[in-house]
């Protein structure tokens, strides 16, 4: 037996794996296209857990948001600008818009960020820091 191989034959899960691709289409992320739809599934598994880290779902989140960070680390440059420009930033880049951020702050709260008539808090810098997968100094 290997060390470095698992104890077994492997299982047959090709079903189940073509499967749960029907419903939920994991890849990995080749191209631009590609890292957006695992942004998507990333999105709604955050907003499905809702912080729940005991849901049988969050190690999936954690896998999708792994493959997404990676991707970012080799592929995206988030410019070193005041907070409010971050986020504008990663809004456009993601295709988001100030509603899709709902269960981290209220649309005039985001609003108000954007326009520079509100600070980030810490509370949603963390938050936002969880969501689009980067350092919560970005919005700090």
């Amino acid at each position: 037996m290997n060390a470095d191989r698992l104890p077994g034959p492997f299982p047959d899960i090709a079903a189940t794996w073509a499967a749960l691709k029907s419903q939920l289409p994991i890849t990995p992320i080749r191209t631009e296209e590609d890292y957006h739809q695992m942004v998507r599934i990333a999105n709604s598994l955050s907003d499905h857990l809702s912080g729940d880290d005991n849901d049988p779902l969050a190690d999936l989140h954690a896998i999708v948001k792994e493959l997404v960070g990676h991707w970012q680390a080799r592929n995206l440059t988030i410019p070193k600008a005041e907070p409010r420009e971050v986020l504008r930033h990663l809004l456009t880049t993601h295709g988001l818009k100030q509603k899709d951020l709902a269960g981290i702050a209220s649309p005039t709260v985001v609003s108000d960020i954007l326009a520079g008539r509100r600070a980030i808090s810490k509370k949603v810098a963390k938050a936002l820091a969880v969501r689009f997968q980067t350092d919560v100094s970005q919005f700090l």
